[in-house]
């Protein structure tokens, strides 16, 4: 291991955990909902849906999939091998997962899995900015 990889600050090792959580989780869920659009998978009702522009899971899902479970999972390479332009992709990620969750609240009932994802959200977002993270990796400011 390079000695910048070993140097990482906890934030930045923090924020790898937080996007590997959220990416196997999202890669899950989006193929839980793509393999099964009628929801039997995941337990969830197709009536959740009514009164949103779908008739089942699948676009949810592909969006789930590759959004929130693809995407932060390229992010968390990116953080490994070249961590400034990754940064900016990390607290895309988190934005990301805010507005996804507080979409899903406004159709589908609330859970405390949302809710923990949420904080997920805002996790990533907030250590994008924390010091040890700008120092490290350029941080969403930059220098």
């Amino acid at each position: 291991m390079s000695a910048a990889r070993s140097s990482r600050p906890a934030a930045v090792w923090a924020l790898m955990a937080l996007l590997l959580l959220q990416g196997l989780s999202g890669v899950a869920g989006g193929v839980s909902l793509v393999a099964a659009p009628d929801g039997r998978i995941m337990q969830m009702p197709v009536s959740y849906l009514d009164g949103s522009p779908f008739s089942d899971y699948l676009i949810p899902g592909l969006i789930l999939l590759l959004m929130l479970g693809v995407f932060p999972l390229v992010v968390l390479a990116g953080l490994w091998l070249r961590p400034r332009p990754a940064s900016y992709g990390a607290f895309a990620v988190g934005c990301g997962l805010i507005f996804w969750i507080l979409v899903e609240v406004l159709i589908i009932p609330l859970s405390a899995l949302q809710a923990f994802f949420g904080v997920v959200g805002v996790l990533i977002a907030v250590v994008t900015l924390l010091p040890a993270e700008r120092r490290c990796c350029g941080g969403t400011l930059g220098r």
